[in-house]
């Protein structure tokens, strides 16, 4: 396995180590864990390997669990603090249960859990800890019992050697103008902040404090096991609070001391550019993948893939249950391991004739009468040759992990939505072309025809949570904008087409329930749908102005001319472009936050005398953290485009989630982004 980190037990190695951790603890053990951690492991070896580490059984995270009267043991492995709902459902699983040992494991520092509870001292010794070992062994009812409460940093899972997310954050998302009225609303007239750029982490609230905190103390626990002294950089407020978090982060001084490899860590605000993570022009299968199968139940990044086609039950939406799902991850098959990496960096042309490649060498392996046939890749192809491991049951075992990809990708071709996709991208294009004159008017225009209630819909017809897709897309690519009576007129009548569109829906898919407040159409009363598309609008035309701070990085678009077209330019492109400039010019939008007097001094003396202020470029390692997450075609373009400025430099992409165009609307029209669910 190659570590995205050269030496040291890499990020990969990170991962793994943390479980080992975890494995030691589980023997003779009922292992309960929340679904944070759960999908961690989930990309680290899954259920199988506490299995193998000599678990009794693996449950779920829930006060309606409770451990066999038999067992003794039970390890509990959280990503939240140990207070609040966490500590209220370990108490009723131990008081419902027979145990005389019990682990906790949590994934939030001690440190954190001071900052939670308001003590600003670091103490010598685990006191939260060792207090909530001692309630442990009340709930167990005999305080001569055998409680252990411990900290373990799992917070990244490796979806790729270069490619981490942090499952347990996958909430967290960057900040929206409209966050700023939110802040503001408890704050006195005099100490109102101007704009999103001058909110500090202190005027945050409580939650959103701990959710941040805890996040960086993750994140400095695991370069320390890395042996890594970063230097960090923000493009963004939300970004701009974190970084400057982790540069000053009191327990990282001994680390950036004795660290023996150095890295520039850049953040950057998802909010900025929407577009890209909402656009249907990235030519990712991983992508359409996500997009349209179903989402795998209790996980963020991975999806339900339908195997009954390998058995001899009949495939129908009553026995789609009956057979146990396949996935994406596959962390303990290498060949299905090295298909899914290659999906994930590959066009989606490249990807399907990679996938039929492995398939044919896996049933020549076999013996299986494979009939070759070059040319164009089909899903009735793929599922050809996959039938003909059905009937060899040893076959089947050993290439598991191979056709649960394969089907994932035959069912994605075939999807009824698959074809929905290049429409999608067809009046992207045209927008892109209409934009050339910033003139949104004339783009909403164009979109309004396309805004239809449920009765004058067909199935090639926009439904309502697709349209929000466009309209994001829309207003973030054309970035701020020129407010007339033209483009209020154009709104007006937008915002009168959505609101019919949602008042005639018979039906409320879990987003516009979310979006709503509503669990039934019934609920959703006209004044209520009103308010709904007025806050849809406002927070549309906030997403407008997030770059309006910005110098360098103002346009998501090349407005083309006369020998080409207008085309999107992705902001995490123009990132890098700067950051790799032969020129190394000041890099204006990508801010440097200084760790300490001596950085401040540096990056101070720089402005009149000849010292070398802190670039991104400086390191043989840039790790680009994309706060709120980034899509499949992102990743790829990522690791491309610094293999083109600058083979030599190692590139690790770190996320809250891999994003879906619907994960965008959720999180900017569904999401209490400044409370955030931590656990409390």
């Amino acid at each position: 396995m190659n570590d995205a980190v050269g030496t040291g037990l890499g990020l990969v190695g990170v991962a793994h180590h943390m479980w080992e951790k975890v494995c030691e603890k589980v023997k003779r053990a009922v292992v309960f864990m929340d679904a944070g951690c759960a999908e961690n492991l989930h990309w680290v070896g899954g259920m199988s390997r506490l299995l193998q580490a000599g678990a009794l059984n693996i449950k779920e995270f829930s006060c309606f669990e409770a451990g066999a009267p038999e067992q003794a043991k039970a390890v509990f492995v959280v990503s939240t603090l140990l207070k609040g709902r966490t500590a209220d459902v370990i108490r009723d699983i131990v008081t419902l249960s027979s145990f005389q040992y019990c682990v906790v494991i949590t994934a939030v520092s001690h440190s954190v859990h001071l900052f939670a509870n308001n003590v600003m001292a670091e103490l010598e010794q685990d006191l939260v800890f060792e207090q909530f070992g001692e309630l442990l062994c009340q709930w167990m009812g005999n305080m001569n019992y055998t409680a252990e409460v411990m900290h373990l940093p799992l917070l990244i899972a490796p979806l790729a050697p270069h490619f981490f997310v942090t499952t347990a954050y996958s909430s967290l998302f960057s900040f929206v103008p409209q966050d700023l009225k939110r802040i503001n609303s408890t704050r006195p007239d005099k100490k109102k902040f101007g704009s999103l750029n001058d909110v500090d982490y202190q005027s945050l609230p409580f939650e959103l404090q701990i959710q941040i905190r805890s996040l960086v103390s993750s994140l400095s626990s695991m370069f320390e096991l890395v042996k890594l002294k970063e230097e960090c950089f923000a493009v963004g407020p939300t970004s701009r609070i974190i970084a400057g978090e982790l540069a000053n982060y009191p327990q990282t001084k001994h680390r950036r001391k004795t660290a023996q490899h150095k890295a520039s860590v850049v953040f950057i605000d998802r909010t900025l550019d929407l577009t890209g993570s909402v656009a249907h022009h990235g030519d990712s299968l991983v992508e359409k993948i996500l997009s349209m199968l179903p989402k795998f139940p209790g996980l963020t990044n991975d999806v339900k893939v339908n195997m009954v086609d390998l058995t001899a039950v009949q495939n129908n939406e009553e026995t789609q249950n009956m057979i146990a799902s396949g996935c994406l991850s596959q962390p303990n098959d290498p060949s299905a391991k090295a298909l899914w990496e290659s999906m994930l960096n590959m066009k989606q042309k490249e990807a399907v004739m990679e996938v039929r490649r492995h398939l044919v060498e896996a049933a020549s392996k076999e013996n299986l009468p494979i009939k070759m046939s070059l040319g164009r890749v089909t899903p009735e192809q793929l599922n050809s040759y996959v039938q003909l491991f059905k009937s060899n049951l040893k076959a089947l075992e050993n290439h598991c992990g191979l056709l649960q990809l394969t089907m994932a990708t035959v069912q994605t071709l075939r999807h009824t939505c698959y074809s929905k996709w290049d429409n999608f991208l067809a009046f992207e294009r045209l927008l892109l072309q209409t934009l050339v004159d910033c003139d949104l008017s004339r783009v909403l225009t164009q979109l309004l025809p396309m805004i239809k209630p449920h009765g004058e819909r067909d199935y090639f017809d926009y439904n309502p949570e697709e349209i929000l897709i466009l309209l994001v897309y829309i207003y973030s690519v054309i970035g701020e904008l020129k407010l007339d009576s033209v483009l209020d007129k154009a709104e007006r009548e937008v915002k009168k087409a959505l609101l019919q569109a949602l008042c005639d829906e018979p039906n409320l898919s879990q987003l516009l329930q979310e979006i709503t407040g509503c669990s039934s159409a019934p609920e959703l009363t006209f004044d209520r749908a009103t308010g709904v598309v007025e806050q849809v609008f406002e927070t549309l035309q906030g997403i407008a102005r997030a770059r309006a701070h910005m110098r360098q990085f103002k346009a998501l678009y090349n407005p083309g001319g006369n020998t080409h077209q207008a085309t999107y330019k992705p902001l995490v492109k123009q990132v890098l472009e700067e950051i790799f400039h032969p020129d190394r010019p000041d890099t204006m939008d990508i801010e440097y936050m200084s760790g300490g007097l001596t950085e401040l001094l540096k990056t101070g003396f720089s402005m009149f005398m000849k010292v070398s202020r802190p670039h991104p470029s400086d390191h043989p390692l840039l790790i680009i953290f994309l706060v709120g997450g980034v899509t499949a075609s992102e990743v790829r373009m990522i690791k491309e485009s610094v293999s083109a400025h600058k083979p030599s430099c190692q590139v690790i992409v770190l996320s809250t989630r891999l994003l879906k165009p619907l994960d965008v609307t959720q999180l900017i029209f569904a999401t209490d982004r400044l409370h955030p669910d931590i656990g409390v």
